[in-house]
């Protein structure tokens, strides 16, 4: 993951402060904005934990101060919450004519509500998430103190202990706010998490979210034991793990997420397909659904176990049956069977078991855990019958692998 401090002009064309987030040693797949919630700025928690997690998963993810906040220029109270919605806006039009074109909106608290709103202009962005997001920007009323006057025109307002100006235009604004709740723009998917602890905006206010959308493109996830600024990282990893897995089928393009797999597979045969160009890739063993990816650090998403992984899964799954049905058939008390498994490729010269091999070689050692009370005799005999796994034997008979082309190739 890299970040890129960013400057673009907003809705009053006061310049915006940003950064963008982008997954590292690869092309992002898609592209998405983050609103931070009201007063918070681009630097919260909740803004950096999840777009950064975000770009790990391969969704570039650009998070800014609205205008009056943080670095950005231009004054809060008198920028009002249409600005807000505004230089929403504003950044997807940058970001898409600089990087890529966003396909989705992330909003926390008020700037959930700043995206459905916005969305309702943007006709690609194709999905919406809010987390702890009020169902009408009128809600945000209920959280200011209003002090003072200071001079003829302006207040101020106290939020989470800060003082801030706010123009009594900026208060009409929010009270004029549509009391029906807000949705995301036709054919556009929307995701509400929402924490049923959450102090400040109440859980019923996702609700009337998730209510007001799309019967057909909406979902809802609680996000249970957060708090309202998911101050705690696993809670935004939690989030951002919810919104990349929910956002794959809405953002990558159809040849991203190709999953054509062919109805006919027959029994022991599996069938490997393409989610992405990179390495993610989708599996299919009758009507069972893997994925397989790289690690992050060699340009994979880390989306599913890597074929290694896989192959040492495979190893194990068979050697812990075998196993286990062995001992039922010779009724011995194992009460439990793990099995661990590493793969390296080594210098023979460093290998025990290698005899007379020379130069680099693969090893594969197992590690068995047999639980139970069992005899020293049991456990040796248990250990024998592990190489008699047919994975085993098959990875040790060096199979012939005929490769051919479809016959449609």
């Amino acid at each position: 993951m890299t970040s890129q401090k960013v400057e673009f002009a907003g809705s009053t064309q006061a310049k915006l402060a940003g950064v963008l987030e982008l997954p590292e040693h690869r092309r992002a797949q898609a592209y998405a904005v983050f609103a931070h919630c009201f007063t918070c700025g681009k630097n919260s928690l909740a803004a950096v934990r999840i777009s950064r997690a975000l770009a790990e998963r391969g969704i570039a993810t650009l998070r800014f101060d609205f205008t009056g906040l943080g670095d950005s220029e231009g004054e809060l109270g008198n920028a009002g919450f249409a600005a807000n919605v505004a230089d929403l806006v504003a950044a997807v039009h940058w970001l898409d004519a600089t990087h890529g074109q966003p396909t989705l909106l992330v909003g926390h608290s008020l700037g959930g509500t700043a995206a459905l709103l916005a969305a309702h202009q943007l006709t690609k962005v194709k999905a919406v998430c809010t987390i702890g997001a009020p169902s009408t920007a009128n809600h945000v009323l209920q959280h200011l103190m209003v002090n003072r006057p200071v001079g003829d025109t302006t207040l101020t307002a106290t939020i989470g202990g800060r003082t801030f100006p706010i123009w009594p235009s900026f208060i009409e604004e929010l009270r004029r706010a549509d009391e029906g709740g807000v949705s995301a723009g036709p054919g556009q998917a929307q995701l509400v998490l929402h924490s049923s602890q959450d102090a400040v905006v109440a859980p019923e206010e996702g609700w009337r979210l998730f209510d007001a959308a799309d019967p057909r493109t909406r979902s809802f996830v609680n996000l249970e034991g957060a708090d309202h600024l998911l101050s705690q990282a696993a809670d935004a990893a939690y989030a951002a793990d919810l919104i990349a897995a929910w956002g794959a089928r809405y953002l990558f393009d159809s040849a991203a997420r190709k999953d054509d797999a062919p109805v006919d597979l027959r029994d022991g045969e599996v069938w490997i397909g393409e989610h992405d160009h990179v390495f993610w890739r989708a599996m299919r063993a009758g009507a069972h659904h893997l994925d397989a990816d790289e690690p992050l650090g060699v340009g994979g998403g880390a989306r599913g176990p890597t074929p290694y992984d896989l192959l040492l899964m495979a190893l194990g799954a068979c050697t812990s049956m075998t196993l286990r049905r062995y001992a039922l058939r010779k009724g011995y008390a194992l009460s439990d069977v793990q099995v661990r498994l590493e793969h390296e490729r080594i210098h023979a010269q460093d290998c025990a078991e290698c005899g007379d091999r020379e130069g680099k070689v693969e090893r594969i050692t197992r590690v068995l855990q047999l639980h139970g009370p069992l005899s020293q005799e049991q456990r040796a005999d248990l250990v024998r019958i592990a190489d008699r796994c047919p994975v085993h034997r098959t990875l040790e008979n060096q199979p012939l692998i005929v490769t051919r082309l479809a016959h449609d190739d």
